[in-house]
């Protein structure tokens, strides 16, 4: 707040808006790294601040779009990678998502669902078709899709775990050998 008036000659309601000034100020610059506080701290106002920090975090607008592009090339070329778990995913597909988001980006439900599915390699074939038959992807969250395909790589996965113990259990064998 900018008076060009002496404190004395300020009205009730100046002298209020001046006090909430003051207090906003400190609580805005005691949540503030060094760098952070640097760059406020010659601010005449709370706005001011305000701005300059919305800036230094957020950047322009033209820095907004900029990442936001580059957010959207990454989610159009996001896929799983070979060996990757269905928690990798997403965790990294959930990331990418949050960030757009966060830029203003929108998503359905089904445009998300769809995205997933179809990021997965081949090795998922089935259960994809299976999902895309069976599921109305508009509805279903990704989050209990998630939940589903972690499902079935437990169930994938059980196969290989007893066929690796029946491989120690078949190499504990041991040959004898008779001396006469």
């Amino acid at each position: 707040m900018q008076v060009d008036k002496p404190w004395t000659q300020w009205t009730d309601e100046e002298r209020r808006r001046a006090k909430y000034d003051c207090n906003v100020k400190n609580v805005l610059t005691s949540s503030l790294n060094m760098d952070e506080f640097f760059c406020v701290s010659q601010c005449k106002s709370v706005k001011e601040m305000w701005e300059v920090l919305e800036v230094t975090q957020e950047g322009t607008n033209d820095v907004k779009r900029a990442r936001m592009h580059a957010l959207i090339q990454v989610y159009k070329l996001f896929k799983m990678q070979q060996r990757e778990s269905i928690a990798d995913v997403q965790k990294t597909f959930t990331h990418i998502v949050n960030h757009l988001i966060n830029l203003g980006k929108e998503f359905e439900k089904k445009e998300l669902n769809i995205k997933v599915l179809k990021c997965l390699d081949r090795s998922w074939q089935l259960k994809v078709t299976n999902i895309s038959e069976t599921r109305d992807l508009s509805t279903l969250t990704t989050t209990t899709l998630f939940g589903k395909l972690r499902e079935h790589e437990i169930e994938m996965q059980r196969p290989n775990e007893l066929e690796s113990n029946e491989k120690k259990v078949r190499n504990i064998a041991l040959k004898t050998s008779t001396k006469k």
